[in-house]
């Protein structure tokens, strides 16, 4: 590839992403009372939000039904086209319809609005022409104008539908927001994949499948070696009376202790274990194991309740589940 045509492509590239991030930007003028009409619209809604569009509009329409729904915001796409060819059957009378379409006058359009007046839905227009069929019928209207489109040609939709997504994200997150959606919602609509199990997976789900490795504050070094070295997990809790965790001790402990006793035969548990190990509660989540594991350097948290030794949760528990 030559240098002139290296040098075009990355000029083609570079004013593509210009034009389009200042198409988004010149939206924050038409963030309005009409914006607010809107979503309060949407939020005191007993039905659910039907977005419909064609062409690249119905693409756009489905992302930003998939951002609704995944936020807690019940919402359907459906095609315009279709619509009018029995599709229209799924709005219930306390639905609100969102139609996309940056002429708002295409002929798909001009059908489907009247029918959705008659049967008295709130409509709502996403248009970059204000002044179009669409939006003279629409009950609110969101402003996505642009200037052109970042095709060199203006013809192939590329800022327009741009502007729409980031329209529909900027709805949703006001509809996030007013509902005080939370983490906790969030984790209800996505139980899979890390996502979800960052959000929901909790230290208890995960200890109970591990060996629980204790020995008495008394008990000699090989007692301990054996003990933990039997449990495979690299430490072991040193307990008092009904498991009551004392301290820990792990292979780093057994090292230092090498390094430092040429006679290690008359020391015991007690005597080599971390009194203040880093510990967690079952009932944490398990991405905040990972965490305080990633800022300690550590491998493993003994998990505790009320000073009682229940187990242990360990770094490649977490690895596992796909945390990290």
């Amino acid at each position: 590839m030559n240098t002139k045509l290296e040098k075009k492509i990355q000029s083609v590239a570079k004013k593509v992403l210009q034009d389009e991030a200042e198409a988004i930007l010149s939206l924050k003028s038409y963030i309005n009372e009409d914006f607010e009409a809107c979503v309060e619209a949407i939020l005191y809604s007993k039905g659910r939000l039907i977005i419909t569009g064609i062409g690249k509009s119905a693409i756009i329409a489905q992302k930003i039904v998939a951002t609704m729904n995944s936020t807690g915001m019940p919402a359907i796409f459906m095609h315009a086209a279709d619509a009018i060819h029995g599709d229209l059957g799924m709005i219930q009378d306390d639905d609100i319809v969102l139609c996309i379409s940056k002429s708002g006058d295409t002929p798909e359009i001009k059908v489907l609005v009247p029918l959705l007046k008659r049967y008295g839905n709130q409509l709502i227009a996403m248009v970059s022409n204000v002044g179009s069929y669409l939006a003279k019928n629409a009950d609110f209207v969101l402003n996505a104008h642009v200037e052109r489109e970042a095709c060199p040609l203006n013809l192939a939709p590329t800022t327009s539908t741009t502007v729409a997504l980031a329209l529909g994200d900027a709805l949703a997150m006001c509809l996030l927001e007013a509902r005080d959606f939370t983490s906790r919602d969030f984790a209800k609509y996505h139980p899979g994949g890390s996502l979800g199990k960052k959000l929901y997976l909790k230290v208890r789900d995960i200890f109970p499948h591990n060996a629980v490795p204790k020995v008495l504050p008394d008990a000699d070094i090989q007692t301990v070696i054996i003990e933990m070295t039997s449990k495979r997990l690299g430490a072991t809790a040193v307990v008092g009376d009904n498991d009551e965790l004392l301290g820990i001790v792990t292979d780093g402990d057994l090292r230092r202790m090498l390094n430092k006793q040429k006679d290690f035969s008359t020391l015991q548990a007690k005597d080599i274990m971390n009194a203040t190990p880093k510990v967690i509660s079952p009932e944490e989540y398990a991405a905040s194991a990972l965490a305080i594991m990633q800022e300690k350097s550590i491998t493993q948290l003994v998990v505790v309740e009320e000073k009682k030794l229940l187990g242990f949760v360990h770094l490649h528990d977490l690895l596992k589940e796909g945390l990290a």
